[in-house]
């Protein structure tokens, strides 16, 4: 669930909290796959991911997935069965995934070693992150588990049009798009055979990102902008905020919000001074479950920004223009369109 709170743009302070405004980020994903009509999969597949040609004969078991990108997708097309582990996580998993989830172990809320992911015997690792298994990769190289046996399937968002040897994240070199989402969950659906709940889980987000675009073109917000706070690894730090060209930048784009952080790097750190100097209209921040750093936690960001005392003088704090957003719907995910939808509701308020 994500926790909205915002005031008028025009300068009301009209604090929605018990006071916040509530709105389910929750996808309503039960798709028409009896409708749906795709051929199966003609197997040995050959797949082209990110530089790497993988070939399967079969649809994988034991499948790892690391980070919940790729964990909700394959929850989705109704594969729980075929995985035998989790890690990196965000928030907490969507309500129609339970049941799939609670069958499947979790090695680790952040980075899994090596040792674990390998120790699950799986035939595939799938990954949200290439900084996870890549080049530079913190779990491992797609090398290491490849001379073991093991394809790795890193999600396209994340190495097409990116470049991840630069940058803290990654930098974009290309604006993200969410095609790269949807191909993902096509290529995985044909991995693993589920042609038809891929096809219908592709046409229900398509569907309802261009009725969310349309709605915020309607809007014609005019010369408003923001800022999008995912964490601080310190609270005393620099934060990362979103960069113009990922995909935080799509959101406001779609919106017609400008993004006062002109960086192509994914998350930048950049100074509250020169944020404040920008003065967004806006500020988003990302509500999350992990507590790796202090900022996690979405009541120290909402504390900080009060108490600061440079960022308490921004227009988009003292007139509590702040819009709370689960992390999972800023990033390259099934979720990232209700993140939309979501945004798109809130901008809708702050209209005059």
């Amino acid at each position: 669930m994500s926790m909205i709170c915002l005031s008028r743009l025009a300068g009301r302070s009209a604090v929605l909290r018990a006071g916040l405004l509530v709105l389910a980020l929750a996808l309503p994903l039960a798709l028409p796959v009896q409708g749906a009509r795709a051929q199966p999969t003609a197997y040995p597949l050959s797949v082209e991911n990110c530089g790497q040609t993988l070939r399967f004969e079969a649809a994988p078991r034991n499948a790892v997935t690391i980070g919940q990108s790729a964990t909700e997708i394959l929850y989705a097309l109704g594969v729980g069965e075929r995985m035998a582990g989790t890690a990196l996580w965000f928030n907490a998993v969507l309500p129609e995934f339970r049941a799939q989830n609670d069958r499947v172990p979790r090695l680790d809320n952040n980075a899994p070693s090596f040792e674990s992911v390998i120790g699950r015997r799986p035939g595939l690792v799938a990954t949200q992150f290439e900084w996870m298994v890549g080049a530079q990769g913190v779990v491992g190289t797609r090398e290491q588990f490849h001379a073991l046996g093991v394809p790795t399937y890193i999600m396209p968002a994340d190495c097409e049009g990116k470049n991840n040897l630069v940058g803290a994240d990654g930098t974009r070199t290309a604006p993200f798009s969410t095609e790269s989402i949807y191909k993902g969950i096509g290529q995985l659906a044909a991995i693993f055979d589920r042609q038809a709940q891929g096809a219908a889980l592709v046409a229900d987000l398509r569907a309802r990102e261009a009725a969310a675009v349309a709605r915020a073109r309607a809007l014609r917000l005019a010369d408003a902008s923001a800022v999008f706070w995912f964490s601080s690894a310190d609270l005393d730090l620099d934060p990362y905020v979103a960069g113009r060209k990922g995909i935080p930048g799509y959101m406001m784009r779609s919106l017609g919000l400008r993004n006062v952080v002109q960086s192509d790097e994914e998350w930048p750190t950049v100074g509250w001074e020169s944020i404040a100097r920008a003065n967004p209209s806006v500020i988003v921040v990302a509500r999350m479950d992990r507590r790796r750093f202090p900022a996690d936690d979405v009541e120290r960001k909402l504390a900080f920004l009060r108490a600061d005392p440079v960022t308490r003088e921004m227009d988009a704090v003292r007139q509590n223009r702040i819009v709370i957003l689960d992390a999972h719907a800023m990033q390259a995910t099934i979720r990232l369109v209700g993140g939309l939808e979501a945004l798109t509701d809130a901008m809708a308020q702050l209209q005059p």
